[in-house]
């Protein structure tokens, strides 16, 4: 499950903790170069420093900030003169019923989990057009299959995710670039700590309590569809916890 990852470089968004941070882990492991980005500076520094990959291998980036992710991508460029797989992977899941009309919660998820990727995009589909090779790796989730009361908008934004990385395969075929979307059902993260709903804060993380897996099983799924031949193009992974029902 690990041939073709030895000296790949991998830019990863929202790798700070979660799933970005795991995956991080598991493709050192396997001799990958990694990128890390993430807001909070602080813990890139200690994960810089568990993984022997120095300093010069992270940046300061908030998704929502265009020219935030293209200097991310462009310090992969700067230090390993390309850039292999893009992991979109910062995300936030306020989940809140549409009646509690957090105006301000919709915008922000809006702005990192749709406009996040499409910055990621952005700034790495002109590197990966020159160089004729690539592959985008775009998290969605279980719930941009399904959507369910509380929500909505959430599902909406992971629905696009689906839609964007839908339309970016069709497009990259001239350029050898490969498009992948993972969609995880209850993982151990810290997205239900952005949940300021009081009465949905305290369900989902009773849920997430009883069913979440690992971020380890995340990462797994990313080395499978970074490790198959140039000429298998892994388009979608849907996994959940066994026990997981929806």
């Amino acid at each position: 499950m690990t041939e073709n990852i030895t000296g790949k470089v991998v830019v990863i968004t929202g790798a700070s903790s979660g799933l970005g941070a795991e995956t991080a882990r598991h493709l050192v492991r396997n001799g990958a170069k990694v990128v890390l980005g993430a807001r909070r500076v602080d813990r890139l520094k200690a994960l810089a420093a568990e993984l022997g990959i120095g300093t010069d291998a992270i940046v300061g980036t908030d998704v929502a900030d265009p020219s935030q992710v293209q200097a991310l991508v462009d310090k992969a460029i700067a230090i390993h003169g390309r850039i292999d797989v893009m992991i979109n992977n910062a995300g936030t899941m306020p989940l809140a019923p549409l009646e509690l009309r957090q105006i301000k919660e919709w915008s922000n998820v809006i702005d990192v989990n749709i406009k996040g990727v499409l910055y990621g995009i952005a700034a790495a589909l002109p590197y990966m057009k020159d160089q004729r090779s690539g592959h985008f790796i775009n998290v969605s989730s279980v719930a941009g299959h399904k959507v369910r009361p509380g929500n909505v908008v959430y599902a909406a934004t992971k629905h696009a995710v689906r839609v964007i990385s839908e339309g970016l395969r069709q497009e990259v075929k001239p350029y050898n670039i490969r498009t992948t979307i993972l969609s995880p059902g209850a993982v151990d993260t810290e997205l239900p700590a952005s949940i300021t709903a009081p009465e949905v804060a305290k369900a989902t993380q009773g849920f997430y309590a009883q069913n979440a897996i690992p971020a380890s099983s995340f990462a797994r799924c990313v080395l499978f569809a970074m490790s198959q031949p140039e000429d298998v193009d892994i388009n979608e992974i849907l996994f959940r916890p066994t026990r997981q029902e929806l």
